[in-house]
């Protein structure tokens, strides 16, 4: 019993004891997880803080985009309010127009006719002035826009106006074109006392270049190009419009025989010429130059270019070509990939520019062959529908009775070569161009009833047939241009290929002529969804009235 009893004691002392070792452990640990938890409640404090500066920030940055937007809501109104304005004054002008058009017309009546046609010739250059006031603050609001979205490198635009300065007045060129303001009333014009529609524009007027006969005897052209000086070819440069490379030109430049030696490569290496259309204007202008093969497009110039494409329902993009210098030799030889580097995607439009470069092809790049204005034909024939212009064809909604529906042609690259050229252009398509509701099937109707005696029987006849045929996709109005893609197999040919053959032109200058009307001809049709535009559709003579063509080929030649 006594050994029992002091085992059963020992057992307790030993108890006790682990006992208190774990009480302290938990004492240990207690403390231990104090102190954690007053670390972690200082840094869930600090993280609170945190965010509640995040909070204030964000809602700082809330309102300053809220006040962003309600500032671009405003420009946004009162650009509309602008832009209706000026369709109201453009409303005005043309009926002024038209009224003093008739005003003309009766002009030996009597001179007090003629002192009323004198009055509304001068209220119509005050509404021009009004016109032009318009867009010039339409322009200024634009700009306004773009800099609450972009910051322009001012580096470069200083960089740029120091060399436009040291150009125009540090090395000031005896051969330079004199620019001019808005072409419609000017001192040179044999007609500016008589009243001209096509002359009243806000654009430029229809300016041409200076051809290789028209330098001053400064500048020999018996002299050949490889021998001209350093400031003969600077000086030529900037009548081609690249003016801005005549200072790099100039401290690489010996004589002429440097450009016709050099390389696209060369261009953009020694002269900074990083834009490919650049050096393509610049390679047609040596071709030219060193064939002395003068070409009626090269006549006209970038400027003219402008005044171009308003008229053939493309306003859009002028700032692009006229950034590209596209005159008119460029516009001769476009091709595909030069429409997509100009930010020309869409298909109608590639469509609109191939058949107006036909009809400037027809009418052997006459600056003035499009119309602008009614004529006196009550019933206009094809061969007259091809040449006219996007403001005619508004006129002539507006004259069967379509007017409001009118102004939205504009932008929409809509003009007579591209109703009469392209066979998948129908009244359908003209339908969806205006915005005519599906539901409203009279207003759809009468339309199509005018568009049919628009284009002629022959020519919807072609039209229906080449919609019936078998593999005939519709022309749509989003469908987009891709540039073409190269496979593998096909690297292997292009060393094989020259360059003539690889150029997939707009507007091929290898035309077909027919010997029944003597008259070439290429075709502004093509098939499939995603068209080839550098090759012709149709066989020759395919496709069009030949009364048109005949027409079209007597009023060229």
């Amino acid at each position: 019993k006594l050994l029992q009893s002091t085992l059963e004691n020992i057992h307790s002392n030993t108890n006790s004891e682990s006992y208190q070792d774990r009480l302290s452990r938990l004492e240990g640990d207690k403390q231990s997880l104090i102190l954690q938890v007053s670390v972690l409640t200082d840094q869930v404090e600090a993280q609170g803080v945190k965010i509640s500066d995040l909070e204030s920030s964000l809602v700082e940055h809330q309102q300053k985009l809220n006040s962003t937007e309600e500032m671009l809501q405003q420009e946004l109104l009162h650009r509309t309010s602008l832009e209706n304005q000026k369709l109201s004054l453009m409303g005005e002008v043309s009926y002024l127009k038209l009224t003093l058009a008739d005003m003309e017309g009766r002009q030996g009546q009597g001179a007090e006719k003629q002192h009323k046609a004198e009055g509304l010739f001068k209220e119509l250059r005050i509404l021009k002035d009004k016109v032009e006031q318009l867009e010039d603050q339409k322009l200024q609001y634009e700009k306004k826009l773009k800099t609450t979205k972009v910051k322009e490198n001012t580096d470069f635009l200083d960089e740029r106006r120091f060399q436009i300065f040291i150009q125009r007045f540090v090395y000031p060129h005896p051969y330079r074109l004199r620019r001019t303001q808005s072409g419609g009333l000017q001192a040179m014009d044999p007609d500016v006392s008589q009243f001209r529609r096509g002359g009243l524009r806000a654009t430029a007027g229809p300016r041409l270049t200076r051809t290789l006969e028209s330098y001053d005897s400064a500048r020999d052209m018996n002299i050949p190009f490889s021998q001209w000086t350093r400031e003969q070819v600077c000086g030529w440069l900037e009548d081609y419009g690249l003016g801005q490379y005549v200072s790099l030109t100039r401290q690489w430049v010996e004589n002429g025989q440097t450009l016709l030696s050099a390389t696209p490569q060369d261009f953009e290496k020694e002269m900074g010429m990083k834009n490919p259309l650049h050096r393509k204007k610049l390679q047609l202008a040596l071709s030219a130059v060193t064939t002395k093969v003068v070409e009626k497009s090269s006549e006209l110039d970038h400027i003219w270019v402008t005044r171009w494409l308003d008229d053939i329902g493309l306003p859009q993009y002028k700032d692009q070509f006229h950034e590209a210098r596209v005159d008119g030799r460029m516009i001769q030889y476009l091709t595909v990939n030069d429409l997509l580097t100009l930010k020309v995607t869409s298909q109608l439009h590639h469509l609109s520019i191939k058949c107006a470069i036909h009809v400037l092809h027809a009418n052997k790049f006459n600056p003035n062959c499009l119309r602008r204005r009614p004529g006196e034909e009550k019933q206009p024939s094809p061969s007259e529908v091809v040449q006219w212009s996007n403001h005619r064809v508004m006129e002539w909604l507006r004259a069967v009775d379509l007017a409001e529906y009118a102004p939205n042609l504009r932008g929409s690259g809509v003009h007579g070569g591209l109703i009469i050229l392209e066979p998948r252009f129908s009244s359908e398509t003209l339908a969806l161009l205006l915005n005519i509701p599906p539901q409203k099937t009279l207003l759809r109707r009468h339309l199509a009833t005018a568009f049919s005696a628009l284009v002629g029987t022959q020519g919807m006849q072609e039209k229906r047939e080449y919609g019936n045929a078998t593999g005939h996709v519709p022309l749509t109005t989003t469908a987009k241009v891709k540039p073409k893609k190269l496979g593998f197999t096909q690297f292997s040919h292009l060393r094989k290929r020259k360059p003539d053959e690889s150029a997939d032109y707009i507007c091929p200058t290898d035309w077909s002529t027919d010997s029944e009307w003597g008259f070439p001809i290429t075709f502004c049709s093509t098939q499939g969804p995603q068209p080839q535009l550098g090759q012709t559709g149709w066989k020759a003579g395919e496709g069009w009235d030949k009364n048109v063509i005949k027409n079209i080929a007597t009023n060229s030649n």
